[in-house]
């Protein structure tokens, strides 16, 4: 029974020295993709850049996707932007978005990288990853134009998860021209044209 219970205690109570070692390689990854972004990256150069053997970098993650898919993850729970946060607008809320990235186009270009990395089959990690967090946003999105139409800001005829995709689209399509081109694209003034196929996606809706 001893041997039970302490095989179900989480990791984290066993070994504390290992998980805060694990956060800060994530919060050490998320600087230099901050600063650098991803291109080529590999477990080992990244353990170079950020004075960690390749031996430790493969005790925490398996692989580069791995990695790649934690250190997003924690990016997102730093600056709280995840589906579900504030009670802010579809559009609105993307806005926002846009507007702190510009700060981080390393970060930017992790998440497009992963997009890219999700749809081929050899990146299962990335894979699931970005395909669960597009459920999870479409339907936070959706739960917003939902809460719009019953307030009467939202075309009641539109339906709420078809919009939500199109917003995300919008969004992550703006994001990639503008890391090629962020002296052309500007990502929050492209998204407020959605106001014009989607009236009423800009007003405050609240939580539900």
């Amino acid at each position: 029974m001893l041997e039970d219970t302490a095989e179900k205690r989480p990791p984290r109570r066993r070994y504390p020295k290992g998980a805060q070692r694990r956060q800060q390689i994530l919060e050490g990854a998320i600087a230099l993709f901050g600063e650098r972004g991803v291109n080529a990256s590999s477990l080992r150069s990244v353990g170079e850049a950020i004075g960690v053997s390749h031996a430790a970098l493969r005790h925490y993650f398996a692989s580069r996707d791995e990695l790649l898919v934690e250190v997003y993850r924690a990016h997102e729970a730093q600056t709280g932007d995840h589906a579900g946060v504030g009670g802010q607008a579809p559009v609105a809320l993307m806005v926002r978005a846009a507007e702190r990235n510009r700060s981080i186009p390393g970060l930017v270009q992790l998440y497009a990288t992963l997009a890219t990395d999700a749809l081929q089959e050899r990146h299962s990690a990335a894979h699931d990853f970005v395909r669960e967090r597009f459920g999870a946003l479409r339907e936070a999105l959706a739960a917003r134009i939902e809460a719009g139409q019953r307030a009467g800001h939202i075309a009641p005829d539109i339906d709420a998860v078809d919009a939500a995709a199109l917003v995300i689209a919008a969004s992550d399509g703006l994001q990639v021209q503008w890391l090629l081109e962020p002296d052309v694209v500007d990502v929050g003034r492209s998204l407020s044209l959605l106001e014009r196929v989607l009236p009423g996606c800009s007003q405050p809706v609240g939580d539900e």
